[in-house]
């Protein structure tokens, strides 16, 4: 499949800072995904403040990961990445068919399960009863998604790290994170493969959204011979959307996962389009960026 040359460039990258009371181990999730990998002509390094060891390593979903610990104190981490981007919005693959159980690829079989945020068990009869007479395939992940984007109401006040799929039914209301569990669920339910997908969407050839920005999350749904792009939060195709992780539900892709006591300090999130008659602003090579202490930008 020939795709058109890149038509946009983008600017993404985040500043994080913790304090630990103590020495603490950290797992981080915070790499631009490695499908994307051909796409970053610039960046995505992870830069601390206080430089500290970085080790690396790949999970059971093949999110790229990274391992320090963290010193007692205040710990700044970072990144800065320019890609490339072909401009187009999510596919739109209305004839895509759903696959019968029995000839889905095995490696797709796993998101037909229940999982820590998608509780397949509560939420098959509601399933069944409300999308088991509509369309199949396509059709049906965006009856979910219709069905899902209406039924909760949006807003960061609602944020819970602990809400589940059925919590954010019964609930109605919630962060992109609980549309993207909800929908991921009640495909499940539907016997079509379904996993959760987190990552830059900053606004991108649509008004600005106001309020401060966020890492997103999306899921993707297996029809035909491969996975799809589906996001029931905004519920349109979208342009500029860069992965940084997959898995079976948010618990597989936490950003950053830490061993022992820390408070956030400070999250700052950037995803922009650069004008193509200009670069970057802010952007450093990573040894004067390291060198500059806290304030890189």
């Amino acid at each position: 499949m020939n795709l058109p040359a890149p038509t946009l460039q983008l600017q993404v990258g985040f500043e994080i800072e913790f304090n630990c009371p103590q020495p603490t181990p950290m797992l981080l999730m915070l790499h631009i995904h490695a499908s994307r990998g051909a796409d970053v002509t610039l960046g995505d390094h992870l830069l601390t403040w206080p430089v500290i060891p970085v080790a690396s390593y790949q999970d059971l979903f093949g999110n790229d990961c990274c391992r320090i610990v963290a010193p007692a104190g205040s710990l700044v981490l970072h990144t800065d990445a320019l890609l490339f981007d072909h401009g187009q919005p999510d596919a739109y693959a209305p004839w895509a068919q759903q696959v019968p159980v029995q000839q889905l690829p095995a490696d797709t079989l796993v998101y037909l399960l229940g999982s820590r945020y998608c509780e397949t068990d509560q939420l098959c009869t509601l399933a069944w009863q409300q999308f088991g007479n509509g369309p199949q395939g396509w059709g049906r992940v965006q009856a979910i998604c219709d069905f899902v984007h209406t039924h909760i109401e949006f807003g960061y006040q609602h944020a819970r790290r602990t809400r589940t799929a059925w919590e954010s039914y019964s609930e109605r209301r919630g962060v992109c994170r609980d549309f993207a569990h909800l929908a991921i669920a009640l495909c499940r339910c539907m016997n079509i493969p379904a996993r959760y997908c987190t990552g830059y969407l900053g606004d991108i050839r649509i008004p600005a959204v106001p309020g401060p920005m966020d890492f997103a999350g999306w899921f993707e749904a297996y029809l035909g011979d491969q996975w799809y792009t589906f996001d029931a939060r905004n519920n349109t195709a979208r342009v500029g959307r860069v992965l940084m992780a997959r898995g079976r539900d948010a618990c597989d892709v936490a950003l950053t996962t830490a061993f022992g006591p820390n408070t956030l300090q400070r999250f700052e999130v950037w995803a922009d389009e650069v004008p193509q008659a200009s670069s970057a602003r802010g952007m450093q090579a990573p040894s004067q960026q390291i060198g500059a202490g806290p304030q890189w930008q």
